[in-house]
């Protein structure tokens, strides 16, 4: 039966204190008040939709290669995504190093479009394809805004095939509509927002509820038969009294995890998903629904297979550091003009025929294995590196970004330009072997030791604001996993 197979999701590490902000503001935005509860999620610098897309991907894929040569299609959905016009799903199939064979997609336009997606991948699955959802947003709000305290950053990945395993899809609906509760044109930074009672009396009551009543119809059930009902939205209680109109459980309404992440936009739908899949027993039925331009509504029920993502919503809920750095979250989202120094002035230009013929190198963090020695080395050349033997034109293509790694040296530097210093690099080795000089990012001041346990993210390496090109590469950040097992391990 068609559905998912697996699945990821992925939220920023750091995680805004809305008291803070909200202290910050008291003097002009003093409504703001009550706004105050919780924290939202809160993209490092270097991280983007793209980014946050590509970890939940890797989520839901896991480390073999196996998973990644399956997949026929790949889908990403956003409506903040880094590139209007590059295909930004091709951006994610390479740092994924999915096969070149594959069809690829972006869907954008509608809060609900990360739903619109997955429903697209389910389609293609009926057909016999293998397909790869992912859905990240990293929306930008006015700063002393409600929206800045409402947003949240995060992705959530899923792999849909033929024969499902994780989830059986039963039904979807479908409502379009051109209510127009908010919007952010071509040229603007930040979306203009109409009034909330409109929004909720006249939009979501009116349009979720036909979409619904349309998916559990094309699933055979009624609505009492829902054991989880997601739906996301920034106005408190509006999950139960969807629920009440249409016959849901009251129990069934699953928390929007508002207070711990935010409202994360076309990707809160599917993280919602995401997050019930994680905390569902086999045979239960899922409902999640999102509204944007009318509404979508898919239902599935929770299969046997026990395969879980290795961080999925349960680990980056858990995997948290508070900020109550206001400023720095508006240096992030570059909401304030500051001097970058001398050192920042340099010309970032990308060389689009290097980036071209190194891209696998460079988006997917590949190198050489030698097919005569066994050594590996980064980057990958003509003449291996193996010691005595400098083989020529032997090195088949090795994969780093999913091998364990550790510090071999670092660098801790006020000097060169940062955007959150000090700037952290150094020597990072891998197991089975290589060595690659990278960037460390998620560390704070000390933090950083020899021997530190890391693993390889998918950031954001700087960015050419002169001709509004993103350029991405692999750095390594904590293993915090590892870090606690080895010290647990050390205190036994």
């Amino acid at each position: 039966m068609v559905g998912i197979a697996a699945w990821g999701a992925y939220a920023p590490r750091l995680r805004l204190s809305r008291k803070a902000v909200v202290a910050a503001n008291a003097w002009v935005a003093p409504g703001l008040a009550g706004k105050a509860k919780g924290e939202r999620s809160m993209a490092n610098w270097d991280e983007d939709a793209l980014t946050m897309a590509v970890e939940a991907a890797r989520d839901a894929l896991g480390p073999d290669d196996e998973g990644r040569t399956a997949i026929e299609a790949a889908i990403f959905a956003s409506t903040t995504a880094p590139f209007a016009d590059r295909q930004n799903a091709g951006i994610l199939a390479a740092a994924l190093t999915l096969e070149p064979s594959i069809a690829s997609a972006d869907v954008t336009g509608s809060q609900r479009c990360g739903l619109t997606a997955l429903g697209q991948a389910l389609d293609a699955a009926a057909c016999g394809k293998r397909v790869l959802v992912a859905a990240g947003e990293h929306r930008r709000a006015r700063a002393a805004s409600p929206q800045e305290l409402d947003f949240g950053d995060a992705a959530a990945a899923f792999v849909v095939s033929p024969d499902g395993g994780a989830a059986t899809f039963l039904g979807r609906g479908t409502v379009t509509d051109d209510f127009v509760d908010h919007f952010r044109g071509s040229d603007a930074q930040f979306d203009y927002a109409w009034e909330e009672r409109w929004i909720r009396d006249e939009g979501i009551v009116k349009l979720v509820p036909p979409a619904v009543r349309a998916a559990l119809d094309a699933a055979g059930l009624d609505a009492a038969a829902v054991d989880h009902f997601c739906f996301p939205s920034v106005f408190a209680g509006m999950g139960a009294t969807l629920a009440k109109m249409l016959g849901i459980r009251p129990e069934a309404v699953r928390d929007t995890l508002g207070l711990q992440l935010g409202e994360a936009g076309c990707a809160h739908g599917p993280l919602l998903l995401a997050h019930a899949l994680e905390e569902a027993r086999p045979g239960e039925v899922v409902l999640v629904a999102q509204f944007g331009q009318g509404a979508e509504a898919l239902v599935f029920r929770v299969g046997e297979a026990s395969v879980r993502p290795a961080r999925g919503v349960t680990g980056s809920l858990a995997d948290r550091q508070e900020e109550s750095n206001y400023l720095k979250f508006l240096v992030f989202n570059d909401l304030v003009e500051w001097d970058r120094g001398m050192r920042a002035e340099k010309d970032n230009k990308t060389a689009l025929t290097t980036l071209y013929r190194n891209r696998d190198q460079i988006l997917g963090l590949v190198g050489g294995r030698c097919r005569e020695t066994g050594v590996v080395q980064f980057p990958r050349t003509r003449i291996s590196v193996a010691p005595n033997n400098p083989a020529v034109d032997t090195q088949e293509p090795y994969r780093f970004a999913e091998r364990a790694a550790q510090v071999l040296t670092y660098s801790a530097d006020y000097l060169t330009f940062s955007m959150s210093p000090p700037n952290h690099y150094g020597m990072v080795v891998f197991a089975g072997g290589g060595r690659i000089m990278l960037d460390i990012t998620d560390v704070a001041p000390g933090e950083v030791e020899t021997g530190l346990p890391v693993k390889m993210v998918f950031r954001i390496k700087d960015r050419d604001e002169k001709r509004g090109f993103v350029r991405y590469f692999w750095k390594a950040a904590p293993d915090r996993t590892a870090v606690a097992a080895a010290s647990a391990q050390a205190a036994e």
